[in-house]
């Protein structure tokens, strides 16, 4: 399982000006699973109705409603990563899996950072980053003011007892 006190999943939009639209997903689960043939398998949980937009309660409101992330027809957003090797933990690399946002369930890829410790999760962050397409999943409201590319960021720790 996740250690949620220290694991973050943000996101960032940019306006059609350049301005950041910079958000988190306070509320989240996760697990690491080990698979029987010795690969590990990563499912991700989040709650699109916690969504919080940095400093802007309106642009919170916006992201949670109907035109965006529509959080009362589709709570969560969800990522079950193919199987991988462990070495990936460490050597960093591709990460894919599927992603489904909206309703819509598309396979993308997100870069795994190297490890920056000897025990990734459990002494350091694990690190990835990723861009998908918003009109890949219906998000097509307010193009006349977002790009179409939102960036996720993942910073994950483990409990213990999930390594």
């Amino acid at each position: 399982m996740f250690d949620a006190d220290h694991t973050r999943f943000g996101f960032e939009l940019r306006t059609r000006w350049g301005q950041r639209v910079v958000g988190t997903f306070p509320q989240h689960q996760g697990e690491l699973i080990r698979l029987p043939d010795g690969r590990r398998q990563v499912r991700i949980r989040l709650a699109t109705a916690a969504v919080e937009v940095a400093g802007s309660s309106r642009y919170t409101e916006l992201a949670r409603g109907e035109g965006f992330f529509n959080a009362g027809r589709y709570p969560l957003i969800e990522f079950v990563s193919e199987p991988q090797p462990e070495a990936l933990l460490h050597d960093g690399g591709a990460l894919r899996g599927r992603l489904s946002i909206h309703g819509v369930s598309r396979y993308e890829t997100f870069a795994l950072k190297p490890s920056a410790c000897a025990r990734p999760g459990l002494d350091c962050d694990v690190v990835a980053q990723g861009s998908v397409a918003r009109e890949d999943y219906g998000l097509s409201s307010w193009q006349f003011a977002l790009r179409n590319q939102v960036r996720f960021d993942l910073r994950v720790r483990l409990q213990e007892s999930t390594r």
